[in-house]
């Protein structure tokens, strides 16, 4: 027994940078949109899930490749060979989408907590989402101001199992009828704005370019050599395996549940509030334990994600100790609490984040094309004829999802 539990301690650790990246992926930001898109539209978008999934593996292999032949992140890259305008560009996208994201899932976590735990409280008010949002950014600060890269993982690996056994669960409480399913595997887009911003959110949490840098950093991390090519590729598949089960689970318990009776999720509440009735108290008490770890998973990201570009972009050690990146972090946590604090409505926030996310992908796309085929950087390692077409394909989908996801904010 020992040694079996030995050997699951090895392989989860061998596999830590692709946990990492879905407890970043799949954030209430994805569970939102996943939702809104099942409920507003059964399994119709199913093929922009797939497809946004099968081209996230090809350049999570991509830029992990590059990483592991160069030693660069894919930031530093940027700046090196195209100078620092374009970088600060990427840099600026990056941030203020993920800064707009933290306001929306620090929101959505807290408004769906304060539902449901109305008939625990004597007034039925349920718990206050400035206090609930106030002990969640305490708890992720102080998990950030440890600045231990194995404490992260574990934090992120134990509310990643948490909220993948609760949304695969509950999918199978709910799932949606198995022709829908395979109808969503045909392209097609709705007839209205609001389909557009949300086939681009589904997209854009899915294979935003954040995603790709994040992945060269933590590649970085790893310290990954050649010899690892074979883990690398392992870890990318689980990583982007999870990611697709994980959002199809939400997709489907929103089909099964809230579009069979023309139900839309509008605000948080919504998530809470409609599904009880139809798929009854215990599916929707894993259901929001779900969203709250997918909260808490894609939050702490968010919170290292500024001091990890500023680092990258500068050149320097990723030290998150140091007093600057402590301040930075503090500054995005508190971000978290304006939502709470001053209202909104979380789910619209949310989407319109990852339809944000997506618009600046094309260009981080192409930027690395063109540097996974330069020899000089490169050497014996650059990318095959085959290899490029597929670049290529994920280039021309982003261009294509980008520009719907311009026409849905611009109406």
């Amino acid at each position: 027994m020992k040694r079996f539990l030995k050997k699951l301690s090895l392989f989860w650790t061998s596999i830590a940078p692709g946990i990492f990246l879905v407890g970043y992926n799949i954030g209430t930001g994805s569970i939102t949109t996943m939702a809104a898109g099942g409920a507003g539209y059964n399994m119709s978008l199913l093929w922009a899930l797939v497809l946004s999934c099968l081209f996230t593996y090809i350049m999570v292999v991509g830029f992990s490749k590059y990483t592991i032949v160069t030693g660069e992140t894919s930031l530093h890259a940027f700046k090196s060979h195209f100078g620092k305008s374009i970088t600060l560009f990427l840099m600026f996208c990056i941030i203020v989408s993920e800064t707009i994201s933290c306001m929306g899932v620090m929101g959505v976590v807290a408004q769906v907590i304060q539902e449901w735990t109305r008939p625990l409280t004597v007034s039925g008010d349920g718990l206050s989402p400035i206090l609930v949002a106030f002990v969640f950014s305490v708890m992720l600060y102080y998990v950030f101001w440890q600045g231990k890269n194995h404490l992260f993982e574990k934090f992120l690996s134990i509310i990643v199992f948490i909220m993948g056994t609760c949304f695969l669960v509950t999918m199978f409480v709910a799932m949606p009828a198995p022709a829908a399913i395979v109808r969503g595997l045909i392209p097609t887009l709705p007839d209205n704005t609001n389909g557009y911003i949300i086939v681009a959110g589904m997209v854009g949490t899915t294979m935003g370019g954040v995603l790709y840098v994040v992945r060269s950093i933590l590649v970085s991390e790893a310290k990954w050599t050649p010899d690892d090519m074979k883990m690398q590729r392992r870890d990318s598949i689980i990583s982007v395996g999870m990611m697709f089960f994980l959002s199809f689970a939400v997709m489907a318990c929103a089909a099964g549940t809230m579009y069979v009776k023309g139900l839309k999720v509008e605000n948080a509440i919504d998530m809470v509030q409609l599904m009880e009735p139809l798929a009854g108290k215990m599916a929707t008490s894993l259901f929001v334990s779900g969203i709250v770890c997918a909260g808490l998973s894609s939050l702490f990201p968010i919170i290292v994600l500024g001091p990890w570009l500023a680092c990258d972009f500068l050149g320097i050690k990723r030290d998150l100790t140091k007093p600057w990146a402590r301040i930075w972090a503090l500054l995005t946590t508190l971000c978290g609490m304006v939502v709470p604090v001053f209202g909104g409505r979380p789910v619209s926030v949310m989407i319109i984040s990852q339809s944000l996310a997506i618009i600046s992908t094309p260009l981080v796309v192409l930027l690395m094309i063109i540097l996974l085929n330069r020899k000089s950087i490169m050497g014996g390692q650059t990318a095959k004829t085959g290899e490029n077409i597929l670049y290529y394909l994920t280039l021309f989908f982003t261009i294509i999802i980008s520009t719907i996801a311009i026409i849905g904010l611009l109406k």
